[in-house]
């Protein structure tokens, strides 16, 4: 079956490699991969074969614009991205995103979100946490914003908690939760879901489990995508092709761990057809993940 050379070919090369192999379509056919791909396949299976073609900055600024602009705004796909990506990673996908939509995602975040949780993704998505930089003495301090924040609630706390986690380095926060806990007797994380809710405290906690261990967000997420929504496919397509050469074999490390389930093992329990053979190639289960 045709569709499974497309599946062997495009889900065992490295990005780069299918980036090559669509240049040299184009070059002896004079017709766009991408666009081919669209027109010839259907459902999950097409979203699949023509995300794995976007390099890593284009797949996110594409799953980013169809979150934005789609006929329901989905924060959950702006905070998996948002909360979990570096600066330069953020940096790529903002060019990418004004060459692919000719807007600028700032602008677009600030027009398709609101309040505190709008606020926080702007942040994000100016791309400008330190880096590589730690210093105990202020770890305290900052410690003691984060609990005042979570115990007085106001806009300007508000502000102060996500300006913290939006700016501190990854090895200063990792001090600063270990003050909070020593502070107040409790993990940061348990505080954010006490004191806040909605999409504000799903993106504050994201950041929180992002710095810590970023694999194991990603087997949460995937393991809620799976359980807890049906399978939602988009979430499950989204966060395979975005990791697949970055961290998921340890995303399917944590997820065994936790779960007591392979990620291969649900997958192929809740997906069909080809749809299910592109997403365990990406996967790529061992054989005692059946």
């Amino acid at each position: 079956c045709e569709k499974d050379v497309l599946i062997d070919i495009l889900t065992q090369r490295c990005n780069s490699q299918r980036l090559m192999i669509a240049e040299a379509y184009r070059d002896m056919y004079n017709r766009d991969l991408i666009t081919d791909l669209k027109e010839n396949l259907s459902h999950h299976f097409k979203e699949v074969m023509v995300g794995l073609m976007y390099p890593p900055a284009s797949y996110d600024a594409h799953e980013l614009w169809h979150a934005l602009k789609g006929v329901d705004t989905e924060e959950k796909c702006l905070i998996d991205i948002l909360a979990s990506r570096s600066n330069m990673e953020i940096f790529q996908m903002k060019e990418a995103y004004v060459m692919q939509y000719n807007t600028d995602l700032q602008q677009d975040i600030d027009s398709e979100t609101s309040g505190h949780f709008r606020d926080t993704l702007m942040n994000l998505a100016q791309g400008t946490r330190m880096e590589g930089y730690a210093d105990p003495s202020t770890a305290a301090q900052d410690a003691m914003i984060l609990w005042e924040a979570c115990q007085q609630k106001t806009g300007e706390h508000k502000n102060m908690l996500q300006m913290i986690l939006c700016n501190r380095s990854h090895q200063q926060l990792w001090m600063v939760f270990q003050e909070f806990q020593n502070i107040s007797g409790q993990d940061i994380v348990d505080a954010i879901n006490e004191c806040y809710d909605g999409y504000f405290q799903e993106l504050l906690v994201a950041i929180v489990l992002c710095i810590r261990d970023k694999p194991s967000y990603f087997a949460y997420r995937l393991y809620n995508a799976i359980h807890d929504f049906g399978f939602h496919n988009k979430t499950v397509i989204r966060i395979l092709i975005a990791r697949s050469e970055i961290d998921l074999m340890n995303i399917r490390q944590r997820y065994k761990e936790r779960y007591g389930k392979s990620l291969f093992h649900d997958i192929k329990h809740f997906a069909s057809g080809h749809y299910e053979s592109a997403l365990l190639a990406i996967c790529a289960g061992d054989a005692e993940d059946y």
